[in-house]
């Protein structure tokens, strides 16, 4: 699993996952995974939120993401969720945190489940751990 973020510098105050992401905490019956931050959920097919500590955002993704990082400046709103809504906010991303894992599955998904046009990022930081993972955070190139 993959996440994109609008900044690692700091705790996040927000965090935005898609349906997939958010089905996996509701199947165990939590309905705030996320309850010390202000938490969005993107979906058509959700519905009403069963939380009302979660928004549900069904429509216009990228303009209430847009209002988002108005108001809070731009930083501090994590992206946790599947390649559709990284691909769906991609010109809105300003940093990417990429984890791997010493392991091969053989299969998987696209980072990026759209199709995009080349775009730089660079090396900001590179943290290893003893178990092989590696946490790469890259920064936009401007």
């Amino acid at each position: 699993m993959h996440h994109a973020s609008w900044s690692t510098t700091y705790e996040p105050h927000t965090i935005l996952q898609g349906r997939a992401s958010y089905d996996l905490a509701l199947r165990e019956g939590i309905t705030s995974p996320y309850g010390h931050l202000r938490e969005y959920v993107a979906s058509r097919s959700t519905g009403a939120s069963p939380d009302p500590h979660v928004e549900i955002i069904a429509d216009n993704l990228t303009g209430r993401v847009r209002a988002l990082k108005a108001e809070e400046g731009g930083l501090d709103i994590h992206l946790f969720g599947g390649s559709q809504i990284a691909g769906a906010l991609f010109g809105e991303i300003d940093e990417l945190v990429v984890k791997t894992y010493p392991l091969v599955y053989g299969k998987g998904m696209p980072m990026f489940g759209t199709g995009l046009d080349l775009e730089e990022f660079t090396l900001a930081s590179l943290r290893t751990f003893g178990n092989g993972a590696l946490v790469r955070t890259y920064g936009r190139k401007r």
